[in-house]
């Protein structure tokens, strides 16, 4: 008499198991197994992996088209700067206006090719913010500033020359 002793790993004796389990059922009973394997495979399928997959593929092209409308909208409205309206009149009175608006005392006089301001005594944010307002409202280039600083601290006076 020979004894073979025979060795298997966790799975192979699992199969085995499973194998002499499934030829002790009737064919009926296979059959009912098989059904009812493929219907709860299809749902796991379906349920657990096609519906989320289509879930999250609705919500990724519903984020694309939410980014590009904005970015659409964005493109839209331009820059963020605002818009001025431009100063109209001669270029004296345009100096003029301007300055009244921002608290400027200024004297304008006409130069060939523009006009020449002339401030005495005012705050220096003042010029500055004058000469920025004219910059966006008029079509008034700046060709040459001088600027002095006065005895009391912020206080310049300074001469402008525009061309126009």
């Amino acid at each position: 008499m020979i004894v073979r002793i025979i060795q298997r790993s966790g799975i192979e004796s699992r199969i085995a198991r499973f194998d002499a389990w499934w030829n002790a059922r009737s064919q009926r009973e296979r059959a009912l197994f098989a059904g009812m394997a493929t219907l709860i495979g299809a749902v796991v399928l379906f349920y657990g992996i096609l519906l989320p997959l289509q879930n999250t593929r609705a919500k990724a092209y519903a984020d694309i088209r939410t980014y590009e409308t904005i970015n659409a909208r964005i493109r839209a409205a331009g820059t963020l700067s605002p818009q001025r309206p431009q100063r109209s009149g001669g270029a004296a009175e345009v100096v003029n206006t301007s300055a009244a608006g921002m608290s400027v005392p200024v004297q304008v006089a006409t130069i060939p090719g523009g006009v020449r301001a002339t401030i005495a005594d005012a705050p220096y944010d003042a010029v500055m913010s004058w000469l920025a307002d004219l910059g966006a409202t008029s079509r008034l280039k700046v060709k040459r500033v001088e600027m002095k600083r006065q005895t009391a601290p912020g206080r310049i006076s300074a001469v402008v020359d525009f061309a126009q």
